[in-house]
């Protein structure tokens, strides 16, 4: 369940309705067939600015739907919107699997 907040205003809670919608759409276009899961756009976020601007684009939707998935950076605009510099690098094995790059325990007892 979602629960709004006060320290939230309308404006970021109509992107996030916005952000599930538009997460539906995907879902559905899936569910019809119209695309599978594996070239679906979420399978591929997030897509970078390499991505996008490449001359080669393979993917099975348009490089306008990747780069704004809601419309034209809705909320933001095309100046605000933000393009991450790498993509996923294993899939989504880190979200899954707790991964820790700490030093062992017996080494910082030494020192």
């Amino acid at each position: 369940m979602i629960e709004p907040t006060e320290s939230e205003d309308v404006r970021e809670l109509d992107r996030f309705l916005a952000a599930m919608e538009s997460i539906r759409s995907e879902i559905a276009a899936i569910e019809s067939g119209k695309i599978t899961i594996e070239e679906s756009p979420l399978r591929h976020a997030p897509h970078t600015m390499g991505d996008l601007v490449r001359d080669d684009w393979d993917r099975k939707y348009s490089r306008q739907s990747a780069a704004f998935p809601n419309g034209e950076g809705f909320g933001i605009g095309r100046a605000g919107k933000y393009l991450p510099t790498v993509g996923r690098i294993d899939g989504v094995y880190g979200d899954r699997n707790l991964v820790c790059s700490c030093l062992p325990i017996e080494e910082l007892a030494s020192n």
